[in-house]
């Protein structure tokens, strides 16, 4: 590959789709109550929840400042194995910074690490590591490729995220990931390790050695994890089994992807958190995003050609998936599947555990002090 393979890119959703997106929200039917009287959470997220979100997108929210904020940073699109691989570039003014490539899951995307990719790129704090950040679509996602025939896995996409890094110049770097964009990072710790040479997770299905004592949070967090796998996991079958028929049923219906996209929001994050004025306008630029480039149905792909859920744990044991490369975990108790420091040091070489309700750009900055990862000095193409 050589430079001319990467070309800019701007996102400009043009005025005739926003209007039509529109038009489409104000013309749509709800219910006008729920499912039986006092439903509450019981049949999925509460009524009023929905309705709230539906009032915020059709009379607050407004595309044109996301799109901005979104252009702040420069944005290209690389030709990598005949497939268009969309991705952010937030480089940082020290030309030794280092190299971090970001990788979301589902029903994520590229803007949800939004909040991070510029104090991670342009730290207030002198004194603080500047990094190098990529943020790519996976296949399948926003403006990148669809994945280009049946059984393109998680490993297909770390494969190619391997080489956008080394096509920007980054013999060597950093990942952050969570959610699928998780086993793309095992695939990289486990099998890149000339290159990935440091890896942090906020995802990491990992089993308890067997006959152990749980402590009161591992009670917890089983409790949890098995609540998520007998109520809620009716998304995941349905993506995994029929994402033609869900795909093509949600592609041009704005409601219904903010209700399949949105409830994970609902469900798997900090309710104090979703308190946050933020927390609507990501749940509804994820859903405009979903929408404007068509990719709902390809971005199922995740869940049809890759490990089950009830198998996760299992996967990451495999020898052949261990993290070679260091590596830290960050444990989050709203997680759709929270794991403790004594279950994911079996997947690798942990050496950076914290529980509870950390944030991502608490942890990042000060990896590098920890682990005394030394990276060469990059050079750099776009």
């Amino acid at each position: 590959m050589n430079s001319s393979q990467i070309k800019p890119f701007k996102v400009d959703i043009p005025i005739a789709e926003v209007e039509r997106l529109k038009r489409k929200l104000e013309d749509t039917r709800l219910p006008g109550r729920e499912i039986v009287p006092g439903a509450a959470d019981r049949y999925g997220p509460k009524y009023e929840w929905a309705t709230n979100l539906y009032n915020a997108w059709t009379k607050d929210y407004d595309w044109y400042p996301v799109q901005d904020k979104i252009n702040e940073f420069p944005h290209y699109l690389a030709d990598i194995e005949h497939m268009k691989i969309h991705f952010l570039h937030a480089r940082a003014e020290n030309p030794d910074a280092i190299p971090l490539l970001l990788v979301h899951g589902w029903p994520g995307s590229f803007w949800e690490f939004s909040q991070v990719w510029g104090p991670l790129s342009h730290p207030e704090n002198p004194n603080d590591p500047a990094f190098h950040v990529v943020v790519p679509s996976m296949p399948g996602f926003c403006w990148s490729s669809w994945p280009p025939r049946a059984g393109w896995t998680l490993q297909d996409n770390a494969r190619v995220f391997d080489k956008l890094m080394k096509e920007l110049g980054y013999s060597e770097y950093m990942v952050q990931c969570g959610d699928w964009g998780h086993f793309v990072g095992r695939e990289l710790g486990a099998k890149y390790t000339d290159s990935c040479k440091l890896l942090h997770c906020n995802f990491s299905p990992s089993p308890l050695p067997p006959g152990v004592e749980y402590t009161e949070r591992e009670k917890a967090v089983a409790a949890r994890v098995d609540d998520w796998v007998e109520n809620h996991i009716g998304y995941a079958v349905c993506m995994r089994t029929r994402p033609h028929t869900i795909g093509i049923g949600l592609n041009d219906n704005p409601m219904g992807i903010l209700m399949w996209v949105g409830e994970k929001y609902n469900e798997a994050a900090d309710p104090e958190k979703q308190k946050l004025p933020f927390w609507t306008q990501a749940i509804l630029t994820t859903a405009c995003l979903y929408y404007f480039t068509d990719c709902i149905m390809p971005s199922m792909l995740c869940y049809y050609e890759n490990v089950r859920h009830e198998n996760f744990a299992t996967f990451a044991m495999q020898p052949e998936n261990r993290i070679q490369v260091p590596f830290g975990y960050t444990s989050f108790f709203w997680d759709t599947e929270p794991s403790s420091k004594r279950a994911v040091e079996r997947t690798g070489n942990l050496v950076y555990y914290k529980g509870e309700y950390s944030y991502l750009w608490d942890i990042e900055p000060r990896l590098d002090s920890i682990l005394d990862v030394k990276l060469t000095s990059p050079s750099r193409t776009q």
